[in-house]
């Protein structure tokens, strides 16, 4: 980066958010690819939007106490950041996991921000969530925990402010004890978060959304490049929503899926991974991935998570969590002929990785723009909750692919009107920002 103003936010960035890795990350590919942006738009520096894009609007963290089943009192954290609202209401999921810090929660929602900007649709950019850890514990105690979190949420959104909706460990049921508890406070009955179920104002292929729009987003790319799902090995990371719907989604294009995971390691079935099954144990049964090896003998299960990237594949569908693909990762991908590789997870790849794509000519579909189908059909939702109404799965579907097209247009001519012609990530993030920046800079320094 050479741009002197980009350089100078950045170092603020880096000084004001000491310890938050994931979000200097991702400010980082943001900026180095706004370049010729700025160098273009001198009007956008006098503004200064890019100063007011990298600090949040606000941020709130709370104390979340619940009592277990034990009758023990439990605290943990939650979090709002609500990022940018220049196009819209603060929109974006809340995540559920150990793992969850600030630097986390403002990595996603400047994700969010520009994920948003892209789908076309009027919403701003957040994003939530708790050190909670939803696994092993009751139906009981993840609604003492939800009721306890709403609570205090509920003070800072509604269906014109800040909509939530599920992220990793963010489902159903979670969404629905939280909906049931702003309810219940606000005494209203809206649109407030997104990812209902079905009896209360959720939308049909809303489940299958993310993993369905990144198939839809990839095969765009593809055929931009003569290419095509058909005939082709695909390995996924992941086995959650976004995993199994890509499974189901790429297979329905004519791939052959062969690989899977989660936090503890994955299956290998060259037969082609057996979708129902893995959907019984995660879905159904709650079960590890590895008990999908002891129902089908040509599978193999191997311990620990990175290995799956060694197994040979034309395409990649990385839908785990960040960082999850390292540049030794990367060169074994190229190194077994991998020739795209497109992002279901928000920033499953490092820098190096992204890197080693770029310099051997990967198709390469950044998370912002691959993977902003679930929130895309959350905007879908937030229309269908303001107009009292229901549409069919075939209705938002075709929606969701439209949508998914629109995206990849955008991402492909930003990148060329640029200088960038086939950068792909380049292109989301100039022609998010775009958006954003010119709202921005419209309503003035707010």
């Amino acid at each position: 980066m050479k741009n002197e103003y980009l350089i100078g936010v950045l170092e603020t960035v880096k000084k004001r958010n000491p310890g938050e890795p994931e979000f200097i990350q991702a400010v980082t590919e943001v900026l180095e690819t706004l370049e010729p942006v700025i160098d273009r738009r001198p009007d956008l520096v006098e503004a200064g939007v890019v100063d007011r894009l990298v600090e949040p609007e606000r941020q709130i963290i709370f104390r979340v106490p619940w009592v277990d089943d034990n009758g023990k009192v439990q605290v943990n954290r939650g979090f709002r950041v609500q990022f940018n609202s220049a196009i819209g209401p603060y929109k974006g999921g809340i995540r559920l996991h150990p793992s969850v810090y600030i630097g986390i929660i403002k990595f996603l929602g400047f994700e969010q921000v520009f994920k948003n900007s892209l789908t076309t649709l009027p919403m701003g950019g957040g994003k939530g969530g708790s050190d909670f850890d939803p696994k092993g514990k009751s139906d009981g105690e993840v609604m003492r925990f939800c009721q306890s979190f709403m609570t205090e949420l509920s003070k800072h959104i509604g269906a014109d402010c800040d909509v939530p909706a599920g992220d990793i460990g963010t489902g159903a049921r979670e969404v629905g004890y939280m909906f049931g508890q702003y309810k219940r406070i606000r005494n209203e009955f809206t649109g407030v978060l997104t990812g209902k179920g079905l009896t209360f104002g959720g939308s049909l292929a809303r489940t299958e959304a993310t993993g369905y729009g990144l198939c839809y987003f990839t095969a765009e790319m593809l055929k931009a490049n003569g290419k095509s799902f058909e005939g082709k090995t695909v390995v996924i990371s992941g086995s959650g929503n976004v995993a199994i719907y890509a499974c189901q989604k790429a297979t329905a294009m004519g791939a052959k899926v062969v690989a899977m995971s989660d936090s503890n390691g994955y299956v290998y079935d060259p037969n082609g991974i057996d979708l129902a099954a893995v959907k019984q144990l995660k879905e159904v049964e709650r079960k590890r991935i590895r008990e999908y090896a002891a129902t089908h003998p040509t599978a193999t299960y191997t311990e620990g998570c990175s290995g799956i990237w060694s197994i040979p594949c034309d395409i990649a569908l990385p839908c785990a969590t960040q960082n999850e693909i390292n540049k030794e990762s990367a060169e074994l991908l190229v190194k077994n002929g991998c020739f795209c590789v497109s992002e279901g997870a928000n920033m499953p790849s490092t820098p190096e990785a992204i890197e080693v794509y770029l310099q051997n000519g990967l198709l390469y579909g950044p998370a912002k723009a691959a993977n902003a189908g679930g929130v895309a059909t959350s905007g879908l939702e937030m229309s269908q909750n303001s107009e009292r109404l229901s549409w069919t799965f075939e209705e938002v579907d075709a929606k969701l692919q439209d949508i998914m097209k629109s995206i990849f247009a955008a991402c492909e001519s930003a990148a060329k009107e640029y200088g960038m012609e086939g950068n792909y990530m380049a292109g989301a993030n100039i022609a998010g920002f775009l958006k954003v920046a010119e709202a921005m800079k419209a309503q003035g320094c707010v």
